[in-house]
């Protein structure tokens, strides 16, 4: 595939993620797809996508009424891409409203699908605006993100497990 096909691919998946259509999402990635972030490690389109379907539907159901996501700089060669995303949002766990601002990564198979996704921001960032007082005092420190991620791997094995 080409340049043009793998910018398709990333505006494809971004513009869906507006509109929090993780179907289409999930349909972006390869089947053995990777998706790495500061809260989740994921292996395999099931689990990449059921991730965006979780928080899809955790923010159609408690925050539709605040969500903006926006893209930026999106950029792709023939194997590999970026694009920069801010996300407001309310977190369905506090209720508390996050800005959150990510650069993303993605290497792409010969098909124009995403191989891998590496999302990166800053959780200290991220943890005082979504968790408050424990976020701010804690969220530097590998036990409160040790602590988030396994919430976040139990919650999604829980909502999978809930899946057809």
């Amino acid at each position: 595939m080409n340049k043009n096909t793998n910018t398709e691919t990333i505006q494809r998946f971004y513009d869906a993620f507006a509109r929090l259509d993780a179907d289409t999402m999930a349909a972006c990635y390869a089947p053995d797809a990777v998706f790495d972030d500061e809260v989740f490690s994921l292996r395999g389109q099931r689990e990449v996508g059921g991730m965006w379907k979780m928080l899809c539907t955790a923010t159609r159901g408690k925050g539709a009424d605040v969500w903006k996501l926006a893209c930026s700089d999106v950029q792709a060669d023939a194997t590999a891409g970026q694009a920069h995303w801010d996300a407001h949002y309310r977190f369905s766990a506090t209720g508390r409203i996050v800005d959150n601002s990510v650069e993303a990564r993605f290497a792409f198979t010969p098909e124009g699908l995403i191989k891998t996704h590496r999302d990166s921001f800053s959780f200290w960032t991220w943890a005082r605006q979504a968790l408050g007082t424990p976020g701010l005092l804690l969220g530097w420190t590998p036990i409160l993100r040790n602590k988030v991620r396994k919430t976040a791997a139990t919650n999604l094995a829980n909502f999978l497990a809930r899946q057809p």
